[in-house]
């Protein structure tokens, strides 16, 4: 292992993983912000609007 980090320097990988890894969190977080579901800057009401719908759906095809 120790012959790993002769190749690559420690500093540049641990950076590299970080700068990774906060572009994933990023990236992740606008893909859930761009669903009805998980936005949540949206607020309270957004998803209210949304679980009412899905009830209203779902009663409707209970009826039919």
């Amino acid at each position: 292992m120790w012959r790993l980090w002769k190749l690559y320097d420690p500093r540049r990988v641990l950076t590299g993983i970080g700068v990774w890894l906060g572009v994933l969190a990023l990236l992740i977080h606008f893909i859930l912000l761009s669903t009805e579901r998980f936005n949540w800057l949206e607020g309270a009401a957004a998803a209210a609007d949304a679980s009412a719908e899905t009830v209203a759906e779902a009663t409707t095809q209970r009826q039919v």
